[in-house]
């Protein structure tokens, strides 16, 4: 299990096409709010034929960025470029230049055997070159991970490379909708992603592989407005949180405040939580019932959860 707040605090991620003018705006002017992270996408928002337009732009919204902050701070996301290959992880760090401060880490579209050893060497090399640490968030989304006969292995020894940077893979990411759109699925606003069996099963070997070694955050949901939209949201969080995943994917700002109440903590777990992890360890028992007198706590069997709990509590608050 990761042991620092940074793992759990990427919340509700937003994406955004990486060639949007008006981004410096809305975040020097914290129109989106004080509580989210930002994927800017040269990938598969960008037309083929205007990358390079859209890297430049994307460079000289970073600059004015970091420009604006050094003169006046205000509320600055963790801020994710999400590639289209290796390549494009080196040639961004360096034009960056030193506005790279502004920069959380690289998002890794369908990462998969064929390219993750030049990804994380292009991660490497990118650390070495800064003063900060670049973190990197790997999407499993392709179609390898389908096949029943091949997953397993494939998860396993993506696992193994992905070792060499443990420390610097801040969370792994599901492609929800690439799965889906392989076996032609949508789900409807009242519909949650875990009741797509064939989808839900690659989700449970994921966390199965991962999860005691990474945080792994939620699929995307591609409703904002209409009916059911925030209830529909709500629920799927639910089933994300029970079935092992941390955060977010969003794509408009309206799910965002959705996504900060759900991840919440409840006071009744945040004070479970407290006393688990402040056992007396001269105690001659580690079980006992909780405060409220409603459930029992026991000590080597819930202290995983209690941390994560904390450190859920710190990044997104209470729910009283």
């Amino acid at each position: 299990m990761k042991n620092s707040i940074i793992y759990y605090s990427v919340g509700a991620l937003l994406y955004c096409p990486a060639n949007r003018n008006n981004i410096v705006d809305s975040i020097t002017s914290e129109k989106l709010g004080t509580n989210f992270s930002l994927a800017l996408c040269l990938e598969d928002t960008i037309n083929d034929n205007f990358v390079e337009e859209a890297e430049r732009i994307l460079i000289d919204s970073i600059n004015k960025i970091f420009v604006r902050y050094e003169r006046q701070p205000f509320f600055l996301p963790k801020i994710f470029i999400r590639v289209r290959n290796p390549k494009q992880i080196t040639y961004l760090t360096k034009a960056f230049g030193q506005s790279i401060k502004m920069i959380t880490g690289y998002i890794i579209p369908k990462f998969t055997i064929t390219n993750a050893n030049e990804y994380i060497q292009a991660i490497i090399k990118g650390n070495e070159s800064t003063k900060k640490p670049l973190y990197m968030m790997p999407i499993y989304e392709n179609s390898s991970i389908v096949d029943l006969q091949k997953r397993i292995d494939i998860l396993y020894r993506l696992k193994d490379i992905l070792s060499k940077v443990e420390e610097h893979v801040l969370n792994i990411r599901v492609g929800g909708n690439d799965l889906c759109h392989m076996f032609g699925f949508r789900r409807h606003s009242d519909e949650s992603i875990h009741k797509i069996k064939p989808i839900s099963n690659i989700f449970s070997d994921i966390v199965t592989v991962y999860g005691m070694d990474y945080v792994i955050s939620g699929p995307v949901w591609e409703y904002y407005s209409g009916y059911h939209w925030e209830e529909g949201l709500i629920q799927e969080i639910y089933d994300d949180k029970l079935c092992g995943f941390i955060g977010k994917t969003v794509i408009h700002p309206n799910q965002i405040p959705v996504v900060n109440e759900a991840y919440k903590v409840c006071e009744n777990d945040f004070h479970d939580a407290k006393s688990i992890l402040e056992w007396n360890q001269h105690s001659n028992t580690f079980v006992s019932s909780n405060l409220a007198k409603e459930r029992m706590n026991e000590y080597k069997t819930h202290s995983h959860w209690a941390q994560q709990t904390l450190y859920l509590a710190e990044a997104f608050g209470i729910k009283h």
